[in-house]
């Protein structure tokens, strides 16, 4: 999601079996609805697990607790590079980030579906990492050019702007000059521009561009007589821009432009499906080591054998308070220091 949108809060808890889980799913989807429905509730199945030795659930239960944070910080990072990507399309964001098909990966609970979850979420890690910075690469060049081609007249880049006709060429004695005059001072430029030094070709200025405060104007004179004009164009505020026209040169950044800006749309959609995939896939793992976090806890806190019912709630965001209350009183007897409900948000 981006920044500025809070996630959507679920409350994964589980509660032992009564005379049977059904009558415990009855009994808090009762509380929780009696009051103006404080949460919309469904049943989280978690299919049966081998339940290995006590030690190995409490060292598991450990793990997984890492685990949960590490997979829970790839699904932020795939997302919000999904937003980066997506730029200016940042409403496709949404329903580019959907979780669809999860198997539950069934086997004991000691380490299998454990390295299973790293493994693939590791790998993911890994990848997000190298493409990412690729992409970075190709757009932080792009930038750096458009850049270049952007702002004000007296730091842009004038390639794209000036033309062949615009100078004189090859000649042993004369050379154009490139000058920023400001607006405010153009009046002063056509009255003195042939007499801010001699030599200076009669008629040789016109305007090649303007921006919101100058304008860009060419003017020929003698090879010798380049610093003097340059002294005394200071003094009227007239700026001549350091140019050289070059073809080569020229044609060489605008066709550096063209391939990355190519490459970048050659990366983007294959980029764009890739974090879509592994979006679903590293929040699908999420939500498995949700599911063996409840189980191992509920086993190691409710004793053997296996029986409790694992649900998933949605808080009503007004009345989470309420939700809190209710759900106190329903399972405060299960705890003799009364005041650990556990909520993963």
């Amino acid at each position: 999601q981006d920044k500025d949108t809070k996630m959507t809060e679920f409350w994964l808890i589980s509660a032992p079996g009564e005379k049977t889980c059904q009558q415990t799913w009855e009994k808090l989807h009762a509380a929780t609805t009696k009051h103006n429905n404080l949460s919309t509730n469904s049943k989280f199945n978690i299919p049966d697990l081998k339940v290995g030795t006590l030690d190995v659930l409490v060292g598991l239960s450990d793990e997984l607790a890492k685990l949960d944070a590490f997979v829970e910080g790839v699904v932020k990072k795939v997302a919000q590079y999904m937003a980066d990507v997506l730029e200016d399309s940042k409403d496709k964001v949404q329903e580019n980030l959907l979780a669809n098909g999860g198997k539950f990966c069934t086997g004991s609970s000691d380490a299998g579906p454990f390295l299973f979850v790293l493994k693939g979420v590791n790998q993911i890690d890994n990848d997000l990492k190298a493409r990412a910075s690729a992409y970075n690469n190709l757009k932080g060049n792009l930038q750096n050019l458009e850049r270049k081609n952007a702002g004000s007249l007296l730091t842009r880049s004038l390639a794209d702007i000036v033309k062949k006709e615009d100078f004189v060429l090859d000649s042993e004695y004369l050379v154009t000059l490139l000058v920023i005059v400001p607006k405010s001072n153009y009046n002063d430029w056509v009255k003195q521009y042939e007499t801010l030094a001699e030599m200076v070709v009669p008629r040789s200025s016109n305007v090649l561009f303007e921006d919101q405060d100058s304008y860009l104007c060419n003017v020929t004179l003698f090879r010798k007589a380049v610093d003097d004009f340059k002294h005394k164009a200071r003094e009227y505020k007239f700026m001549v821009r350091d140019f050289q026209y070059n073809e080569e040169e020229m044609k060489a950044d605008k066709e550096e432009m063209n391939r990355l800006s190519t490459d970048k749309k050659k990366q983007f959609g294959p980029l764009v499906r890739w974090l879509k995939v592994n979006f679903s896939e590293a929040f699908i793992a999420w939500i498995h080591v949700k599911a063996l976090r409840v189980f191992v806890e509920s086993v190691l806190r409710y004793g053997l054998p296996v029986n409790f019912q694992a649900m998933l709630l949605q808080p009503n965001k007004k009345t989470m308070k309420k939700l809190r209350e209710v759900l106190y009183d329903l399972y405060k007897h299960l705890d003799s220091s009364a005041a650990a409900i556990i909520d993963v948000s």
